[in-house]
């Protein structure tokens, strides 16, 4: 089965600073994995390059198969990348449904086609994406009273909007109430299981990843130091040094469930 996403030995250095040093991994259909580590150890980094953001030094990324390597970022969500990032970005002053609807008007190539009855293109899909996510019910409201969660379930919503086989969230609940973690990772789960969507996303909430990601990848200082299942990587010795200076990393009940 081809993999959903590979990475080739994908470098990326700036100056003589190596962020990135040789990172290769593979994400399978319908797989939630996790990339996680020490804070500047190149988890965006990395994430800027799979999108296009960022071109790499060397390297090659294959989505689905095809070489996707240094395409632009329109490119790549146009071939079925989703993404949502650490800190939201939505229209403040539109609705919660305008946002999605912008979102599918340019997977539908109308974003550019100004009319008067923009505002009723695609709402029923648009409603359909917030309801998967649980905001159906505050589809007219506006993006600048929302509570942060829901800003979070929107940007998912929004994400899903060009029909992604691989979504891409970067710290995906930096900012929320440890209920509202819960919430919006089993949320992600849930689409997962249902929608077959490829997940890759990074995090620095160890419950959230042992709880919910089906492989971790560690990332420290630019190299990847260990990818497996949650009980591989919890009881590796140099996760556990990067981590916790050579302690245990916290087992939950529910950690390979």
């Amino acid at each position: 089965m081809t993999a959903v996403l590979k990475v080739e030995n994908l470098v990326k250095t700036f100056g003589g600073v190596k962020a990135v040093a040789g990172v290769s991994f593979e994400v399978a259909p319908g797989e939630l994995k996790a990339l996680i580590g020490p804070n500047g150890a190149g988890k965006s980094t990395c994430f800027n390059m799979l999108m296009g953001q960022l071109k790499p030094t060397s390297g090659k990324v294959y989505l689905n198969g095809e070489n996707i390597t240094g395409r632009p970022p329109r490119d790549i969500w146009r071939r079925g990348v989703g993404r949502t990032f650490q800190i939201t970005g939505t229209y403040q002053s539109m609705t919660v449904a305008e946002n999605v609807q912008m979102a599918l008007m340019s997977h539908h190539r109308k974003l550019f086609a100004v009319r008067p009855y923009a505002y009723k293109l695609y709402r029923d899909e648009a409603l359909a994406l917030l309801d998967v996510v649980g905001m159906a019910d505050q589809a007219d409201r506006a993006c600048a009273i929302l509570a942060y969660g829901d800003l979070k379930r929107l940007e998912l919503a929004i994400a899903l909007a060009n029909e992604p086989t691989l979504l891409l969230m970067d710290e995906p609940t930096a900012g929320m109430a440890p209920r509202e973690r819960i919430n919006l990772m089993q949320l992600t789960a849930d689409i997962v299981r249902d929608r077959g969507v490829s997940v890759l996303f990074t995090e620095h909430d160890m419950d959230v990843v042992f709880a919910h990601a089906h492989h971790i990848m560690v990332l420290n200082r630019g190299e990847l130091i260990a990818d497996g299942t949650a009980s591989e990587v919890r009881n590796n010795p140099q996760v556990q040094e990067v981590y916790l200076g050579g302690g245990t990393l916290y087992e939950q009940e529910t950690a390979d469930a």
